[in-house]
């Protein structure tokens, strides 16, 4: 299946130097950890996933609370190149480690704004949210700087865009089939958002769980 998204318009994101909404969480009030909710952990489309724009999805949820829910999609993969992006915003990166890595669409939501997740939360940058046991977000400017001048963290990927639910949209789109969820070990999620290949994801997602994608039903209903 091709993964691959139109080129986003880099023009619009270029004119918001913060490259971010400007707050690390849209639901900021409420970071307690709740066992019921689905916080750090993936959400995997379902083969019955009515929604075009998440079919074969593998989402990296940093945020599951009574007002809604919040992830990246990680496993899709733009024709945009971080280079190109750090272009727009008016940067140069200083070497070309990571200068040809791919931008991912991160979901549907403010596709014009920048999103980046990655693995450690040292050093910090003035717009993040680390989730417990869990990966960092960050929607400032000062991560990209920190990656062009050939620092930044380690392992990251680079979103445009968001995927978001309303209160209790999520937990519906689950009971309908939709997702399944899959609680995986920091470890686990590390490697698979960082040092597994985008068209490998979903399968190295379901297999975690036990599962094979080719058993499963497209049949979208209650479990």
């Amino acid at each position: 299946m091709d993964m691959s998204v139109s080129k986003p318009n880099l023009d619009a994101m270029a004119a918001d130097t913060q490259v971010g909404p400007g707050s690390a969480s849209i639901f900021p009030e409420v970071n307690s950890a709740e066992s019921n909710y689905l916080t750090n952990q993936f959400l995997i489309a379902m083969p019955g996933m009515l929604d075009e724009q998440f079919a074969g999805s593998v989402v990296y949820l940093f945020e599951h609370n009574a007002k809604g829910a919040m992830g990246l999609v990680v496993n899709r993969p733009t024709d945009v190149t971080l280079s190109d992006l750090l272009e727009k915003i008016e940067l140069t990166p200083e070497g070309s480690a990571f200068s040809e890595q791919a931008v991912y669409f991160g979901g549907p939501v403010q596709v014009e704004r920048g999103f980046v997740l990655h693995d450690s939360p040292s050093p910090s940058y003035s717009s993040s949210l680390t989730v417990p046991q869990g990966l960092t977000m960050t929607t400032s400017k000062d991560v990209l700087e920190a990656v062009a001048s050939g620092g930044g963290p380690s392992r990251f990927m680079m979103t445009l865009g968001y995927a978001g639910w309303s209160a209790g949209q999520l937990e519906e789109e689950i009971a309908l089939n939709g997702w399944i969820n899959a609680k995986l070990s920091r470890e686990q999620i590390a490697e698979i958002v960082f040092a597994t290949p985008a068209s490998q994801r979903y399968q190295r997602t379901m297999n975690a769980l036990g599962f094979d994608p080719a058993d499963l039903s497209g049949q979208v209903g209650h479990a």
